[in-house]
């Protein structure tokens, strides 16, 4: 095993807690592996171990993100989760089928999906916006993790307004899904586009709250002004 996961093991093991463990347990309906640490403890402990690998390859540091994320514990993703992160600058196409691997393989709660998508996957499609396609077929997936990770990786890209019709079409291909986790993740899409656009999203809630999911609906309008929120909930 490479001495630099081995380090990180033990010093995530070290800060375990099992009241912390519990509490996290709560927020998620899945068996979830935990060792019980706070996120933020988390984020700090994968930033001091990354220091051993800042001059090694990307091809090296996802191999290694790989490894953390087959022991199908929580914090060993966010590690992974961030590690590629650090590596964005050196993003490139061939990278989308490792990304979508780890969600397809891996991803088995929304904390996972999140973390991965809004920031690599996210950023991701930023540089290569070819790659909204892959999207939009995650959106067609059965598996609720690809659908939802469809959605909330448009997230930080919605908040600064782009993509807003790929945005409006997988909400489309999302838009009767029965998973409560689907239903949230393009909801919340939508009231991340909604922060730049919120004309445009509102006629998009309005032309479909007929047959829109209640749940997606709320999480759609929750960033909008009072008046449009309770039109858009009117039956």
């Amino acid at each position: 095993m490479n001495k630099t996961i081995i380090n990180l093991r033990s010093d995530l093991i070290r800060n375990s807690d099992e009241k912390t463990k519990i509490s996290g347990a709560r927020f998620f309906k899945e068996n979830v592996k935990l060792y019980g640490i706070k996120s933020a403890l988390v984020q700090q402990i994968g930033k001091d171990h990354y220091k051993a690998i800042t001059d090694k390859s990307k091809p090296y540091i996802l191999s290694l993100c790989e490894e953390l994320w087959q022991s199908d514990i929580m914090e060993e993703s966010f590690v992974a989760c961030n590690w590629s992160y650090n590596v964005r600058k050196e993003f490139e196409p061939s990278d989308f089928e490792t990304f979508e691997r780890w969600i397809k393989k891996y991803v088995g709660n929304w904390a996972s999906c999140d973390t991965l998508c809004n920031h690599t996957v996210g950023t991701f499609v930023e540089m290569f916006p070819l790659y909204l396609s892959g999207l939009k077929k995650w959106a067609k997936s059965d598996n609720r993790w690809v659908k939802r990770a469809s959605a909330v990786s448009l997230i930080i890209p919605a908040r600064r307004g782009i993509f807003l019709k790929d945005i409006f079409e997988i909400a489309d291909i999302l838009h009767s899904d029965k998973d409560d986790m689907v239903q949230k993740g393009y909801g919340w899409m939508l009231k991340a586009a909604s922060q730049a656009h919120q004309d445009e999203v509102f006629k998009y809630v309005i032309s479909k709250k007929a047959t829109m999911p209640r749940t997606a609906l709320r999480y759609a309008i929750e960033k909008m002004p009072e008046e449009l929120k309770v039109k858009a909930m009117a039956k």
